[in-house]
């Protein structure tokens, strides 16, 4: 094997007080109806960077993922490949074996932040839920003029839905809330594209206050790795 390359950057060792480490599990579901599930652990210091490590059956790593404002980088080393980009969207387009997701909004589920940052309200309405109970549907925009329609009870976020960037339908469905360190959270998420869930979230822990080591944001490739083109 050839030698490595790294991705790194300096930050401060001890614990930020906005860091938050979440241990959860992820079920991805393939166009042919089946499923893999996956653990995962979460390094957040939110905004600024991420680290994200998935294990499969016997402890196995199966990713790695490193986010940091510049770029973002992952590494599948029981493929020997890598890939890598830029942005707040982290995956590949129209592949369902790894699901775009919103980096930020993902890490925000589990610090109990639900809505995408800065939305404009520009009108709401009420509705009834099944069980007769008043929902308010709230139409809103993001400061690049997304759209988003998102359904709200008793002060819980029932659903959000908007346009993927290939124009699909996108909903995120928020099954249950849970208390983490006195923090209401997300605790199951489902993610729909185009009426099909392709990927599922069970949060297990959340620690908040972690110190991390250096080593959290240091993501080695080697060189013999493939790199893959999304």
């Amino acid at each position: 094997m050839g030698g490595k390359q790294s991705t790194a950057v300096d930050v401060n060792v001890g614990a930020a007080s906005d860091s938050l480490k979440a241990k959860f599990t992820l079920t991805i579901y393939g166009q042919d109806g089946k499923s893999q599930e996956l653990d995962a652990v979460l390094f957040s210091v939110p905004n600024k960077r991420y680290r994200m490590e998935l294990t499969g059956s016997l402890g196995i790593g199966v990713a790695s993922l490193l986010w940091l404002e510049d770029g973002w980088q992952m590494v599948f080393p029981t493929e020997k490949m890598y890939m890598k980009g830029a942005g707040y969207m982290v995956g590949l387009l129209n592949d369902p074996s790894l699901p775009l997701v919103h980096i930020h909004q993902v890490a925000g589920f589990f610090d109990g932040k639900v809505l995408p940052e800065n939305l404009e309200e520009l009108s709401q309405r009420d509705s009834l839920g099944v069980d007769s109970s008043v929902i308010k549907i709230h139409e809103a925009c993001d400061p690049l003029t997304r759209h988003y329609t998102y359904a709200e009870r008793n002060g819980e976020v029932l659903w959000i839905a908007t346009l993927g960037r290939d124009g699909k339908d996108e909903k995120l469905v928020i099954e249950e809330y849970k208390e983490f360190n006195g923090v209401k959270t997300p605790s199951k998420i489902s993610f729909i594209r185009d009426e099909t869930v392709s990927l599922k979230i069970r949060l297990k822990k959340v620690q908040r206050g972690k110190p991390f080591g250096m080593g959290t944001w240091r993501l080695n490739i080697p060189r013999s790795y493939q790199l893959i083109k999304g």
